[in-house]
């Protein structure tokens, strides 16, 4: 691989015109002999290409030199406008031309391809951010989905809904990545709307050309699409006093709950909090976690259950121990 490593070196240079060894080694994760090895084959081969000391120097190529070996191909443009993440470029099966596709724009992006990168932006949008369930998903018909955004032509597809199945003809629009959730929007009747991917049971690509609004834009959707969906999720809000070692805890555990509001710590330490949970067995499950270091006050009924479900506890324990203890369980 010692020429990709040759032209990678070329290109950064080309880019940067001076570049320290050190630097050079740790981004093609080499050892800088061998980047000082690598200068001076480049230079062997006629490039011209220096070594300066001091402070402020560095590997330089002249100012006159430039490689014309920065075509972008099709799958680079493609992965190069999705970030870095690499499960979700090994989804899509792009992993090897993102890493050949970023020294290549860092060396220049020809005009003549600066609208396919704005196709490509269109049409996959990473959010980095993912939901509160991890997991793999199935995503048997995720490359076929992708290439139907890329010829613009619909698909018909059979997607799981609850227990039912409903079967459709979208006008793909694009592909957002969740985490690990891959989601596919498309248009039906003129509407946009999201199916999660590993639900989509059948599909196949149509020779009928796909209607795109000229106006969509695939990240403004998505964030409006996602907001709206944050804002419709149930909410279960419940007030305690906690010990300031259960509001640590709480606090590392931001991910599942929401803390709506914090009091002052009154004289025996203890802190009123206010906190949002989705469901009310949610609530009940996480709160008697705790034991005695948080008291419910609202709403008066979670505290009833978790009571209940404290005495059941206890009782259900004290019977195990009575026949443990007794000579029939000897």
């Amino acid at each position: 691989m010692r020429a990709d490593r040759l032209l990678s070196i070329l290109l950064l240079l080309q880019v940067h015109r001076r570049i320290t060894a050190r630097e050079l080694a740790r981004r093609l994760e080499v050892s800088e002999r061998t980047i000082y090895r690598d200068m001076e084959a480049l230079s062997v081969a006629g490039i011209p290409v220096t070594a300066e000391r001091g402070t402020g120097g560095g590997l330089v190529l002249a100012e006159t030199f430039r490689t014309n070996l920065t075509g972008l191909s099709s799958p680079e443009i493609q992965a190069l406008f999705l970030g870095r993440p690499v499960h979700l470029l090994n989804d899509l099966g792009l992993r090897q031309a993102s890493e050949a596709a970023l020294i290549k724009l860092l060396a220049v992006l020809p005009s003549m391809y600066r609208q396919s990168a704005e196709y490509a932006r269109q049409r996959i949008y990473v959010d980095v951010a993912g939901w509160q369930r991890p997991g793999e998903e199935q995503l048997a018909f995720l490359p076929l989905l992708q290439e139907a955004i890329w010829q613009e032509r619909k698909v018909a597809v059979t997607y799981q809904r609850g227990e039912n199945t409903v079967e459709r003809v979208l006008d793909p629009l694009g592909l957002v990545a969740k985490g690990r959730t891959w989601y596919l929007v498309a248009a039906v009747d003129g509407q946009a709307r999201t199916y999660r991917v590993s639900r989509i049971q059948q599909a196949s690509i149509l020779d009928e050309p796909c209607a795109r609004p000229s106006d969509f834009d695939l990240a403004r959707y998505w964030r409006q699409s996602s907001a709206e969906f944050v804002a419709n999720l149930p909410r279960y809000i419940v007030s305690v006093r906690m010990s300031q070692s259960a509001l640590a805890r709480a606090f590392h555990a931001g991910r599942f709950i929401q803390l709506e509001q914090i009091g002052s710590p009154g004289e025996d330490g203890w802190v009123a909090v206010r906190i949002t949970f989705e469901l009310k067995d949610e609530a009940c499950g996480y709160l008697l976690s705790f034991g005695s270091e948080v008291e419910i006050l609202e709403p008066r009924e979670l505290r009833e259950q978790v009571i209940t479900l404290a005495q059941n506890l206890v009782t259900f324990y004290a019977q195990r121990a009575i026949v443990e203890s007794s000579p029939a369980s000897s």
